[in-house]
């Protein structure tokens, strides 16, 4: 159907270099910039355009409105089911819209998706007729186990290494797909949305055993264990937003937010016993949202008592984003997203594009026994660490952290954003009014954490002035641990480079590292293999 592909994704090719060719500059890459999405769903209908030349999705345009067109829809198995008139109408409202938006954008491409209520309703067909009439576009629906595997893509584009159950809600319907290996398994749908809900009765006892029937069927047909649940939809992301605020969590970035099973037994207990109106008032949830929250708090429950995981991962990519991830070539799709979206942004942004590769061979003798996972950030800072220099130099440190800390970034956890923006701050200044206003989020992160964020950060402002060409073109570092010695091999040519300014910058670094400084002339030969 249309941009729509059946069938199994294969497993990711081995990531190519983190420096090598930019796949951004590639044609069957750039054919995804200005990429649209239209998703019709049972409670919202929503226009996405993605940039999506870079590996993270890039949202240039998002507007959404919650018309409610599968609520109300008749379940008592006598009634045929039809679209909410009201919401109806104001999905056709919104859909005009967004075709003149889309045509004025001039769109590489445009696909329209409907999910669960325009698939089930009665008046479905006539529906998708008249959305055609009045606005040119061609709407397709797609079943269960469709949404399923392009919301467990969305998964896939943001966690690479997803492994666990993908759970979508919606507001007519629930769609689980196991992920693993970069494979989306089996998947599956059902009618556990809180819109479906509604009509179940033996109040809040029959509810609780309508589900769990229900999902104990479903874990039949899957294989488990699923030690990981990543919730996709938007009742999820309030309840995580009523997660965060229960717990007075210092970064409301709800990408990547995990939970414990406990933590959301004591949100869903927390919610309701409180005031709905209270909560929206501090949360900023609308009416709208907050209507289907209790709903979804039971099918959440339920899942917790059946799949028993351990940890719950919030994603704010789902059935949209699987649509981008169907269009990636191969080659992109097994690029590291976090990599690769800061390498876009270092060759948007950044005074010296290609500077950050140059910056981080120069600093890699610092992280000899660095594990993978920290290598990964240092890359990333080294890219990013010029990017906002457009910023007033008064407020620079403060934005290289706010702009880390709240990106759209894909495979970055919330402690990875905080390590890169305190990293990226100290690149900048730590003027004591700056740390302050940023100590309840680098609360997330462990005194030796806070601690190698700022080695980085001195790291990274030394070796960014030492030398404009590069400073490997200009010296060597060497760093021995034990002995506590920081050791600058100059090159004969560049010693005048370092002056009184690098002297004290490149001893600010010794000192966070707690070493002595060394400071030779000597032969410093190239090692173009050692930034890959």
């Amino acid at each position: 159907m249309g941009g729509v592909m059946d069938g199994r994704m294969d497993a990711p090719a081995q990531e190519s270099p983190p420096f090598g060719t930019p796949l951004f500059d590639d044609p069957a890459t750039r054919a995804l910039s200005r990429v649209g999405v239209i998703d019709v769903g049972s409670n919202s209908v929503r226009l996405v355009v993605f940039d999506g030349a870079a590996r993270s999705p890039a949202y240039f345009f998002n507007e959404k409105l919650l018309c409610g067109l599968g609520r109300g829809m008749a379940r008592d198995g006598e009634t045929p089911p039809r679209l909410n008139p009201r919401g109806r109408e104001r999905a056709l409202a919104a859909l005009r819209r967004f075709a003149l938006l889309a045509e004025g954008m001039a769109l590489s491409s445009l696909t329209a998706v409907a999910t669960a209520a325009v698939r089930e309703a009665e008046d479905g067909e006539d529906f998708i007729a008249e959305v055609r009439r009045q606005t040119g576009l061609r709407l397709w629906v797609i079943d269960g186990n469709e949404e399923a595997r392009l919301s467990a893509q969305g998964v896939l584009l943001g966690w690479p290494e997803a492994e666990g159950l993908v759970c979508d809600i919606g507001g007519s319907s629930l769609e689980l797909a196991e992920v693993a290996a970069g494979v989306v398994e089996r998947r599956i749908t059902s009618p556990l949305g809180p819109f479906r809900l509604q009509g179940i009765g033996g109040g809040k006892k029959g509810m609780r055993r309508h589900i769990r029937g229900v999902l104990d069927g479903l874990k039949a047909d899957l294989t488990g264990p699923h030690r990981r649940l990543y919730l996709v939809g938007g009742a999820w992301r309030v309840i995580a937003r009523l997660d965060m605020e229960r717990r007075d969590y210092p970064l409301t970035v709800l990408h990547e937010y995990e939970m414990t099973p406990k933590s959301v037994r004591k949100t869903l207990d927390w919610v309701d016993k409180s005031d709905p109106k209270a909560l929206r008032s501090r949360t900023g949830v609308s009416a709208e949202r907050m209507q289907v929250v209790p709903l979804a708090g039971v099918v959440l429950r339920e899942l917790l008592k059946v799949f028993r995981p351990k940890s719950i991962h919030i994603s704010s990519y789902g059935l949209r984003e699987g649509l981008l991830y169907e269009r990636m070539p191969q080659a992109l799709r097994a690029r590291d997203p976090l990599t690769e979206a800061c390498r876009h942004a270092e060759a948007a942004s950044a005074r010296l594009p290609g500077f950050g590769r140059q910056l981080y061979g120069f600093l890699l003798p610092l992280y000899a026994n660095a594990a993978p996972e920290r290598l990964r950030l240092v890359k990333a800072a080294c890219m990013l660490h010029d990017v906002s220099w457009r910023a007033h130099p008064d407020y620079r440190a403060e934005a290289c952290f706010d702009n880390a800390t709240r990106a759209n970034l894909g495979g970055l956890d919330h402690k990875g954003r905080v390590f890169l923006g305190l990293a990226l701050m100290h690149r900048y200044s730590t003027g004591k009014a700056v740390l302050a206003r940023m100590a309840p989020l680098q609360g997330l992160l462990s005194e030796a954490e806070r601690r190698d964020a700022e080695v980085l950060g001195k790291a990274m402002r030394f070796g960014a002035m030492f030398s404009i060409s590069g400073p490997d073109t200009a010296g060597r570092l060497k760093y021995y641990p034990k002995k506590g010695v920081l050791e600058l091999v100059l090159t004969p040519r560049a010693a005048p480079l370092f002056g009184e300014v690098a002297q004290a910058r490149f001893t600010s670094l010794a000192n966070a590292l707690k070493a002595e400084t060394c400071v030779r002339t000597g032969r410093t030969p190239r090692d173009p293999e050692r930034a890959d």
